[in-house]
């Protein structure tokens, strides 16, 4: 079993030295969704906010937070992003909006932790802008799908 990498060999939380490793092409892609009322997916989707496109400023919202992902999680290194998008899915049916983020750099360290930023802070967003209508709203499957680069290779869920 592999061992966490955060912990030094006394137990104490440290961030991770990368110096010796190689830089690769990094790419992790993340999803989520978030559930709500067809009356607050319909104003979502008509552009009837009050507070002006939704999926434009979650979109926006998810960006930004991949790139201060560093700043947000103590232990993870801040990276120099190559690529960043946020897409939304509307699926009318089951009365969600999906997010998937997938996010790119060459370095040394991966990307999962921004692309997983993106997607939670990109539904958050979301439910900032659409509470007044819909407090009941709630987040669900925000996980990594895969991730390419460094030494581990590939993975996909």
């Amino acid at each position: 079993m592999s061992k966490l990498t955060h912990f030094n060999s006394q137990g104490d939380a440290h961030m991770v030295d990368v110096a010796a490793k190689t830089v690769t092409h990094r790419r992790a892609v993340a999803q989520g969704r978030i559930v709500m009322l067809p009356t607050t997916l319909e104003l979502i989707e008509q552009g009837g906010h009050k507070k002006g496109d939704v999926l434009g400023i979650a979109r926006l919202a998810g960006i930004m937070a991949a790139k201060k992902t560093g700043e947000l999680i103590p232990l993870c290194h801040p990276l120099a992003l190559t690529h960043i998008s946020v897409d939304f899915r509307i699926d009318s049916p089951a009365q969600s909006i999906f997010c998937q983020a997938i996010v790119e750099t060459d370095g040394k360290t991966g990307v999962e932790m921004e692309a997983l930023t993106a997607v939670q802070i990109a539904l958050l967003t979301i439910y900032d802008m659409c509470k007044a209508v819909d407090r009941g709203m709630s987040m669900h499957d925000i996980s990594l799908l895969e991730k390419s680069g460094g030494k581990s290779g590939t993975w996909k869920r």
